[in-house]
């Protein structure tokens, strides 16, 4: 049989062919695999990294003077709200001595401002500032890196405010100002708010908060004149300064009830016995210089929890907390809604021909107990809105407030009287860092640091959160 030798040998030359193909290729994708995977130890690794977010220079901090002795310390505030306790029916309340006023230096600058600064992670969600009016009561609490108008030596600032002289190490309180959120606010302009005042006469009546607020406003008029103490009281409680340059007048009149009320209390706040408070008559120290007045700012509200007995007509009507006496127990809501609905009623049927200011009573910020129980106040930042609850019993002052002041704001309108509502509580609630705590006291742990002494947490700080107070007020009175 003759075999076909060249179609075998055809055959199997395509075979080699193909098996030598095919080594080829295997090896080139070896290699090609060799080479990818050689380079990888010199080239490095490139890992993608998450997209940093949004941030802005913070501003440089001003030249500041810091005394040797007072070390700066900036603490954040706690993230959770604190719990609050129902207060008592008592109030702190000093009798300031006379001191001899002292020269009004420069303004200076205690210390910088706090470090971090919030920043809005978005632009767009902004609200541009608006002109016009706005609701200037509704804000936030926003830094400010120029700090307070005045400085600790302004002679007016009695010693249990005068938080840094006394020692209170740190200072980033200093360096926030109000913020409505949907307008822009100036500053008190302490020039222009005396040119204004030119022939005029202001008032602030109340309690201690109001001597607090008349310091504020004397310390930052006095960064352009110096104020002129005309008239004191015995017990310094009353008082008058006189701007000469521009026959501008402001008091302020001691009458924490702004009721005729017989008060039994020694110079350390301590009482012998209970409140006097007649329902149905007002004070006469401020009634009486009433329409000399151009302006006031009218406010009560904390004396009325004080231990109290009340009367109309000159005969005992009842009592507040009265336990060992055989009285009828009233309460001060009902005491309180009746002598604001007096004074009210004698206001809008006054024909008072200036501006009223009728301020809400300012909640304190004692935490973990009351002024007499070892409560204190050691924040030292502002809190957001809704951080810290209002106490149930400041609930009760302001529904009252708010209640009477609307009918009465009703009925001046009728009658032409001028009359407005300074509404600070949500402001000042925000601010539990602004006291002086235990710096109501001069340098209270410089002997022992476990010293136990009383805090102030209803009082301000001066200077401090409550200069913002003029910064609304000065608003009001320019742009109603």
């Amino acid at each position: 049989m003759k075999l076909n030798w060249n179609l075998s040998f055809n055959h199997k030359h395509k075979h080699l062919v193909v098996k030598f193909v095919v080594a080829i290729l295997l090896m080139g994708i070896a290699l090609r695999l060799f080479v990818s995977t050689s380079t990888g130890y010199f080239s490095p690794r490139i890992e993608e990294t998450p997209f940093p977010e949004k941030t802005v220079a913070a501003e440089q901090p001003i030249s500041v003077q810091v005394p040797p002795d007072e070390p700066i310390s900036v603490q954040v505030p706690q993230d959770e709200p604190i719990p609050v306790r129902f207060p008592q029916d008592e109030d702190q309340d000093q009798i300031p001595l006379p001191r001899k006023e002292t020269p009004f230096p420069e303004k200076t600058v205690v210390s910088e401002p706090p470090i971090s600064l919030e920043v809005p992670e978005n632009d767009q969600d902004q609200i541009p500032p608006l002109k016009g009016k706005c609701d200037i009561f509704t804000g936030d609490w926003v830094p400010n890196t120029s700090g307070p108008a005045y400085n600790e030596s302004c002679p007016i600032i009695e010693n249990p405010q005068n938080c840094i002289r006394n020692g209170r190490p740190d200072t980033g309180y200093l360096y926030w100002r109000w913020n409505p959120r949907d307008c822009e606010m100036p500053k008190f302009d302490p020039e222009r708010f005396l040119e204004m005042m030119r022939n005029k006469a202001w008032a602030l009546i109340g309690d201690s908060i109001s001597r607090n607020h008349v310091q504020s406003l004397l310390c930052m008029l006095s960064t352009v004149e110096r104020a002129v103490q005309v008239y004191h009281d015995k017990d310094y409680r009353s008082r008058r300064w006189h701007f000469p340059s521009y026959n501008f007048s402001v008091s302020v009149i001691w009458s924490p009830f702004l009721a005729k009320a017989a008060i039994f209390e020694d110079y350390n706040g301590v009482a012998t016995s209970e409140v006097e408070l007649h329902l149905d008559k007002l004070d006469r120290t401020w009634v009486d210089q009433y329409h000399s007045w151009d302006y006031m700012v009218i406010s009560t509200g904390k004396w009325f929890l004080k231990t109290a007995i009340y009367y109309e007509n000159n005969e005992v009507l009842g009592c507040h907390y009265c336990p060992k006496r055989n009285l009828t127990e009233l309460g001060f809501d009902f005491s309180y809604r009746k002598v604001l609905s007096f004074v009210m009623d004698y206001i809008v049927t006054s024909d008072y021909k200036g501006m009223i200011f009728f301020r809400t009573s300012t909640p304190d910020h004692f935490e973990n107990g009351e002024w007499f129980n070892g409560g204190n106040c050691r924040r030292t930042a502002p809190v957001k809105e809704g951080e810290v609850e209002l106490k149930e019993v400041h609930k009760i002052l302001r529904r009252i407030e708010l209640e009477v002041f609307e009918k009465a704001a009703a009925e001046a309108s009728k009658s032409g009287v001028n009359l407005k509502l300074l509404d600070l509580v949500p402001l000042s609630l925000m601010r539990p860092d602004g006291h002086p705590g235990p710096y109501r006291h001069y340098h209270p742990f410089d002997h022992d640091k476990n010293a136990k002494v009383q805090t102030d947490c209803l009082h301000w700080c001066l200077p401090g959160p409550i200069d913002s107070w003029n910064d609304i007020l000065m608003e009001m009175v320019v742009n109603g």
